[in-house]
């Protein structure tokens, strides 16, 4: 049996709430007035100006007219329900007109005004008093202190901008009012058309996560650009980020880089900033392109909208002249690109078709009297070269040069290799039309060489970000043995909040460690001068004796460490010489006995492994060179928690120790796969443990002998702080995770796994498809059996848990990991619903395992808050209707006469 799955395109399910905000029937417009050059007069004469399909209520009750357009005293006395209100009105009156909105049941209100939490204290009382009322209805809110939005494609205009731009694939969401006007002027003379352009404001409400649902289920937009001052709901931001970017390209750029800016920005904002650095982690994590310049924003959402993205960093350049091509081979190259090495075959046939002074390699230099015939030559043969990934073709004006038929021999290769295609036409008016005629073909065209190669290392970042959240990289780091061990930490950190201490010590700290199979040196605690002697002759000869306090951070400062002692006598004198150092250096009560540990002598590189916490993103993880000297050299990487193997790598990468890892001058390589492990245990242990504030490991020695952490650090949020940071990606649900009796065999049911995707593959090659089974993310090859492609797989077994649970039913035949079932709950769009889908193999069908997978389903959408839970079926389904009926799920028909809507409140589940 099988529900209607909505894994392929959870977003396209049912009507978004968005859509009456986007496409009103009427709008209302709350402080229209005739005075010129205010706001209230722009923005009536934008609506009125711009036919969109809908009503326009002016409502003053002061006039009888606003521009020619009667006007209304209030919302309640329109003539027709109102689906948006515009509020232009001073700050403090805003409370009133949202208790009118909702009052009279309307949808959305765009709040223009400003003299929020932008102005202080006073106006955050106001905006919280303003959301406390707009909760009560359905009332959903864009801004304040914003320009509102518009519509090309519709013609809707609902803000107080001087012009509107013409349709397009682009959306644009800002931050910023001003930054919109600025490139809406700038794309008159472009030729950029949008989808949308949107302005947040201050996101009381509705915000960038909302909209980027929204635009990414809209069938006119092709890109998304965001213009960004702070990040607002990081959780919800990066979960729709990173579902939108499955399906269409996300192209942001943020200010508040500096210092400088990032006060600017709080200012603006009234929010705070967080860590630039970790923002950029986070960007890559959701799979969203950063920029850094304003110039390049639109035009990548452009050229990633046109063009396929390229499977490598190698780029062919085709030049008519060699110094551009020079020029090109170093922008490429410096900013992470490779210059294709051609295949010697390729040569060969280059040879045939260009004058013998060609240039034999690349860049591919031929000569200044190419002619069109040349450049569509040498481009066909470039495009067979399994070493180029890209190209850029690029063309200078010469006196036998003919730059409109060069373009247009060119023009059938704007998505015909398969790789992406970038141009140059260098010079004034005499290219201009060739240059017009490769962007009118969907080829990007560029002044200079230098910006198409950036475009290309852009283009190859943003597969980069995406490949590495969803490349599948078998670690086999048995994280299910970690139950039992998140118990334990649990105990040992809450024994010692409940003691008023948030600083654990070496010993504490290492004991947490080992819980999660970090590999630790051993460590006994010892009271007196004869503890300690026993201990050290217990780990053997020599060892370090360090202080142990719960108040005394750093040791050294206080003669806190002693170092290859080789005997008891002397692990003795030690003991007493510390306790008097740290009685004269700190206080008697900082001594509180000592470790002992063994000196090691494994020489390595020099780790840090390391987590704190960023104000909008929650716990971060660091890795990179350790030592003393780390804040010096400060070659590092940060990733958002938990980590997988894709993550730990790309971290180790991006770091300069990582080639020394690896091996060199004669030195064996690290087994990077261990320390890849110690990483992603070391992030499920942050996000285990909201309570610890920061944990760091340094030094953790990386050698070809192994891997050893020799000093740990933890510091714990402090035992009155009972809203403790969450983590901003949701890290696997564990509750979810239950053993079964099912037909004689022992079955799990748990939350679905990266590592499950070959069994998925399996599971679905096994399923039956029913009769109005939606199977439209299936591939049929030949016969009837459909393959599940990779896209499908990608949004099953990398599935955001903030979105979607998604359960299999697995079970061992054969000593073999086999799964029977899969099903998900999903979160409808800005709603407390959610959806569920599910299916089972038919021979399990009809003995229990659907309503028991069903009933696991239900219990989880409980735990997640649902009010309500519902399922899409086909009506030629039969044996899924009635399957749904015995669960209590009520049949309702939707506008679709093949489709029936099932629907079950949380609270009815008595039958399960």
């Amino acid at each position: 049996m099988a529900l209607l799955d909505p894994s392929q395109d959870i977003l396209a399910i049912g009507q978004h709430p968005l859509d009456t905000l986007f496409k009103p029937r009427s709008v209302a417009v709350v402080g229209a007035t005739e005075r010129y050059g205010s706001v209230g007069r722009t923005l009536l004469k934008n609506l009125v100006s711009s036919p969109f399909g809908g009503a326009v209520y002016p409502v003053n009750p002061k006039k009888a007219q606003v521009l020619g357009v009667s006007t209304f005293p209030s919302i309640a006395a329109c003539p027709t329900q109102v689906d948006v209100v515009i509020v232009i009105l001073p700050a403090k009156a805003v409370p009133a007109l949202v208790q009118e909105c909702v009052d009279c049941k309307v949808s959305h209100a765009i709040i223009i005004s400003a003299g929020f939490r932008e102005v202080g204290p006073e106006g955050e009382a106001l905006e919280e008093e303003v959301k406390a009322i707009a909760a009560k209805g359905k009332l959903r809110i864009v801004g304040p202190n914003c320009l509102g939005l518009m519509c090309p494609t519709s013609g809707f205009n609902a803000t107080f901008a001087n012009l509107m731009p013409k349709p397009g694939s682009v959306a644009f969401v800002s931050q910023s009012g001003a930054m919109i006007t600025s490139v809406l002027d700038w794309s008159v003379g472009q030729k950029v058309g949008f989808s949308a352009v949107i302005s947040v404001g201050a996101m009381m409400d509705v915000d960038f996560s909302d909209f980027i649902e929204y635009l990414a289920n809209d069938e006119n937009t092709k890109s998304i650009v965001l213009y960004m001052e702070t990040i607002g709901n990081a959780r919800q931001f990066l979960s729709a980020a990173r579902e939108a970017s499955l399906s269409k390209p996300i192209v942001v750029i943020k200010g508040g880089k500096t210092d400088a800016a990032a006060q600017a920005a709080a200012s603006h904002t009234g929010s705070l900033t967080g860590s630039d650095a970790v923002l950029d982690a986070a960007f890559k994590r959701a799979g969203v392109l950063r920029v850094e310049d304003i110039a390049d924003v639109f035009e990548m959402a452009d050229v990633l909208s046109k063009q396929p993205l390229a499977n490598g960093r190698r780029m062919a350049i085709l030049t008519n002249a060699g110094g551009p091509g020079v020029l090109a081979c170093d922008a490429l190259v410096k900013n992470g690109g490779v210059l294709a090495e051609l295949e010697p075959s390729t040569i060969e046939k280059l040879n045939k078709v260009l004058p013998a002074a060609w240039s034999h390699g690349n860049p591919i230099d031929i000569l200044g009297d190419a002619t069109a015939r040349t450049y569509e030559n040498s481009l066909a043969i470039l495009a067979e070269d399994k070493n180029c990934d890209g190209y850029l073709v690029v063309l200078t004006p010469q006196a036998m040069t003919a730059p409109t038929d060069c373009a247009t021999a060119l023009k059938k290769y704007a998505t015909s290799t398969g790789k992406p295609v970038l141009s140059s036409w260098m010079g004034g008016p005499d290219v201009e039309a060739g240059a017009q005629a490769l962007r009118e073909a969907g080829i990007p065209c560029y002044k200079y060489p230098d910006m198409a190669c950036r475009t290309f290392n852009y283009m190859n970042e943003y597969r980069s970000n995406l490949e590495s959240n969803y490349e599948r990289i078998d670690m086999h780091s048995r994280l299910d043995e970690l139950h039992g061990a998140r118990e334990e930490a649990s105990k040992l950190i809450n024994g010692i909040r409940k003691t008023g201490r948030t600083l654990m010590t070496e010993a504490e700290s290492k004991k947490l460690l080992k819980l999660y199979g970090l590999p630790v040196t051993a460590c006994e605690v010892a009271q007196s001068p004869k503890e300690a002697g026993e201990a050290a002759e217990k780990i053997g000869f020599p060892v370090v004796v360090k202080l142990n306090s719960t108040t005394i951070t750093h040791k050294f400062d206080v003669g806190g460490v002693k170092l290859n002692l080789r005997s008891k006598s002397e692990v003795e004198k030690a003991f007493t010489e510390m306790k008097e150092s740290v009685s004269r250096l700190a206080s008697p009560e900082g001594f509180e006995g000592v470790t002992v540990q063994p000196m090691i002598s494994m020489k390595g590189h020099e780790i840090i492994l390391g987590s704190s916490l960023d104000p909008q993103l929650g716990p971060v993880v660091l890795f990179g060179m350790g030592g003393s000297l780390v804040e010096v050299f400060k070659d590092s990487a940060l990733g958002l928690p938990p980590l997988n193997a894709n993550l730990a790598t790309k971290m180790l990468h991006q770091t300069k120790i990582y080639e020394a890892l690896k091996g060199v001058r004669g030195m064996k390589g690290v087994d990077t796969d261990k320390l890849k492990e110690v990483m992603v245990r070391f992030s499920v242990m942050v996000v285990d443990h909201p309570e610890i504030m920061e944990c760091d490991i340094n030094p953790l020695i990386a050698s070809p002998d192994g891997i050893l952490s020799l000093d740990s650090r933890v510091l714990l949020h402090p035992p009155e702080m009972k809203a403790l940071p969450q983590p901003a990606i949701r890290p696997y649900p564990y509750q979810y995770v239950k053993s079964h009796e099912f037909a004689g065999s022992k079955i799990t049911i748990r939350p679905i796994l990266h590592e499950d995707e070959e069994s998925m593959k399996t599971f679905y090659s096994q399923a039956s498809w029913p009769t109005g089974c939606n199977t439209t993310s299936l591939v049929h090859e030949g016969g009837s059996k459909p393959t599940v492609d990779r896209d499908h797989l990608i949004r099953t077994c990398f599935t955001d848990f903030d979105r979607s649970i998604v359960l299999v039913v697995e079970s061992m035949e054969g000593g073999k990991k086999t799964i029977w079932g899969v099903g998900r709950v999903s979160k409808e769009h800005m709603s407390k619903d959610m959806i569920i889908a599910l299916q089972v193999l038919p021979k399990y069908a009809k003995k229990g395992l659907g309503r028991l997978l069903a009933q696991s389903l239900l219990q989880a959408a409980t735990a997640e808050g649902a009010a309500k839970v519902k399922a899409l079926l086909n009506v030629g389904n039969t044996s899924a209707l009635t399957f749904v009926k015995s669960l209590g799920f009520v049949l309702n028909r939707t506008s679709d006469e093949n489709i029936v809507q099932v629907s079950i409140p949380i609270k009815a589940q008595a039958k399960l």
